[in-house]
């Protein structure tokens, strides 16, 4: 047994329901082909919300615009709003009159009797209370409206935040990037005379500093923050402004006194007196009048809620363009940070091998050149014999352990000369990368 679904679209451009019978295994993508159908909205301009202002997922079936168990089967409303417009202002029209309500608004004079008096005004008193509901829920739309509009600005509040984190450390990251290459090229500089230079990698590093100026650009998110802060208090005076709320209390009023008169004319006898109907037309046009005042209001700040809601739908878009800006320039800073730094562990490198083969080449050079007992017996200036500090590990008279040193000092030469050409074959390709 299949069970049928009805759900009810209020056109909020025409202020007008459309019903529709929906198959349990109906696509809400078919469901939008019969909207556009009855209502002349294409199904990419439209926008279907719950009284909640969560707009209908696309991915799910059609049967998600009813909650069952919650009420009645048939109460539910979906609210349709064309994407395409901004503006809602009319004119509505207010539900048409019946015939014989008509003919009593036409001439509220005229007189009848008690009993078909009664049935005029039973249908009067239900205009009057239609009138009401119509704005009741054209009011829920318009709240629908407000809580999909603060919907948007938590995602816009969410995506702002994380803008502003990021372009603080990309910041922090671009004065520290700064500051630390001033140094190394002041160092750089102290040293040039005396140690290593590459022409290459310091026209590099000053390169790296012009790129890290213009990664600053990224980090300008000052035009954009204007933007929403400026949305935030429209939004903000949006909900505060009276028209936020319900302005139904006139209306209200109006159908209890139609209900009031017509309880009155009921507890009359059914005799054959006559009356007229002049204080239940009264009624009527009151509570037109006051539908048309509410309705203007209401649609004036739908409008403006629309209007706030396309702002934010054309900022996102250039926030995500921002934060990408912002994350490349950061990974760019990190990237040229850390280039630098492998650069000046290499020229470490090169110098520290450098000192230690400077250093070892020439004491090995001294001890070749000079005689066995030079070397380990120094003069004194007196002529007496001096102690040397590395006496203790080779006794001249110990010929075959002084050989064995000797042996041992070429091999030291041999394993740091190959060790100094590998160091100038690195430190040319440096220069040359």
């Amino acid at each position: 047994v299949l069970f049928f679904q009805i759900v009810h679209i209020l056109n909020m451009t025409s202020a007008k329901i459309v019903s529709f019978l929906l198959h349990p295994e109906e696509s809400l993508h078919s469901l939008q082909n019969r909207i556009e159908f009855e209502t002349g909205i294409s199904t990419g301009n439209q926008e279907l919300l719950l009284e909640t202002g969560i707009c209908l997922d696309p991915r799910k079936p059609a049967s998600q615009c009813v909650i069952d168990g919650v009420r009645g089967w048939d109460s539910y409303m979906v609210y349709l709003f064309d994407k395409s417009k901004t503006v809602y202002d009319g004119p509505f029209a207010s539900r048409s009159l019946s015939d014989c309500v008509n003919y009593i608004v036409q001439d509220s004079k005229i007189q009848l009797p008690i009993p078909q008096l009664r049935k005029v005004w039973a249908e009067a008193v239900h205009y009057v209370i239609g009138l009401k509901e119509d704005y009741s829920r054209l009011f829920q739309g318009q709240r629908a409206a407000m809580l999909s509009l603060l919907r948007y600005n938590a995602n816009l509040i969410k995506m702002k935040n994380n803008m502003v984190s990021a372009s603080q450390q990309l910041k922090a990251k671009l004065e520290f990037f700064h500051q630390s290459i001033r140094l190394d090229l002041e160092r750089y500089s102290d040293q040039m005379a005396y140690g290593i230079s590459s022409e290459k990698m310091l026209k590099a590093w000053k390169e790296m500093e012009e790129k890290a100026s213009q990664c600053a650009q990224a980090e300008d998110i000052g035009y954009l923050d204007e933007q929403i802060m400026a949305l935030h208090t429209e939004i903000v005076e949006l909900q505060k402004s009276p028209y936020a709320r319900r302005q139904g209390e006139v209306m209200e009023s109006l159908e209890q006194r139609a209900i009031d008169l017509y309880k009155q004319l009921k507890a009359r006898p059914p005799d054959h007196a006559y009356s007229d109907s002049t204080d239940m037309v009264k009624i009527i046009v009151q509570t037109v009048q006051s539908q048309d005042r509410v309705l203007k209001e209401l649609f004036g700040h739908l409008s403006k809620l629309l209007g706030c809601k396309q702002k934010i739908i054309d900022l996102l878009p250039e926030i995500e363009v921002a934060l990408n800006n912002i994350k490349e320039a950061d990974n760019s800073v990190m990237q040229m940070q850390g280039k630098r730094q492998r650069e000046i562990w290499h020229l470490l490198k090169i110098a520290c091998t450098q000192s230690s083969s400077r250093s070892l080449v020439s004491s090995s050079l001294e001890g070749t050149a000079s005689s066995p007992a030079a070397t380990w017996l120094p003069q004194s200036s007196s002529g007496n014999a001096a102690p040397h500090p590395l006496s203790s590990l080779a006794a001249p008279e110990d010929g075959e352990n002084f050989a064995d040193m000797i042996r041992e000092n070429v091999n030291y030469l041999e394993l740091f000369s190959s060790i100094l050409q590998e160091v100038r074959q690195e430190q040319n390709s440096m220069m040359v990368s």
